[in-house]
């Protein structure tokens, strides 16, 4: 035959199965299950109520049941915690790798566009230098051409030169030439007049 004390703690027991029912319900609406925040705070409450009864009761049943309930509701509440601080820090290491990522993705940008920015550099350079080569080839054929011109001025107005110098050779010779034949007929001429002028007193002498 049960004790005269295991019938409230019968009774209390089966009032708080009841009691908690609503309030379980309550709590699994709201989005807390087993081991949730708020299912630690009832429970804690469920062991408060047993620790009281037990202890206006002086049922020590009660208050092991009790301590044992805030026990465990302080073992899931540590849980809690500590599953709060994971999630936590969970947060903040995927906040970290976003971070690392954005630099990193940051740091792939400007090196590209320094890539980017240095390859329109070496291009401008090297276009730079073929048009600085090409006017350089431009002005020595220019200039090779002008030599050339003045080089072909210079012999033509040489043989130019030539030429006229032969004419004037040529015609000094002609006129030397003349010189001499109208000597030689001058002489000639004076020659026959000389003959002539002495048959001539030669003839007078004999008439």
């Amino acid at each position: 035959m049960p004790s005269l004390k295991s019938i409230p703690r019968t009774a209390l027991q089966g009032y708080l199965k009841i009691a908690r029912v609503p309030v379980d319900l309550a709590v699994k609406r709201l989005g807390g299950g087993k081991g949730s925040p708020a299912d630690v705070a009832v429970d804690r409450v469920d062991a408060g109520v047993r620790e009281t009864a037990g202890t206006v009761l002086g049922d020590e049943q009660l208050r092991r049941d009790a301590k044992q309930r805030r026990t465990a509701a302080d073992r899931r509440e540590t849980a809690n915690e500590l599953r709060e601080q994971a999630e936590a820090e969970r947060e903040r290491a995927e906040e970290r790798a976003a971070a690392q990522e954005a630099e990193a993705e940051e740091r792939r940008r400007q090196a590209d566009a320094e890539a980017k920015r240095r390859k329109q550099q070496a291009a401008r350079r090297k276009r730079d230098a073929e048009r600085r080569a090409a006017e350089t080839e431009r002005k020595r054929k220019e200039a090779a051409e002008q030599a050339e011109a003045k080089r072909q001025e210079a012999i033509a107005e040489a043989e130019k030169r030539e030429r006229l110098e032969q004419l004037e050779r040529e015609e000094q010779a002609l006129e030397e030439k003349e010189t001499a034949l109208t000597a030689a007929d001058e002489a000639e001429r004076l020659k026959d007049a000389a003959s002539a002028a002495k048959a001539k007193r030669k003839a007078g002498s004999t008439t």
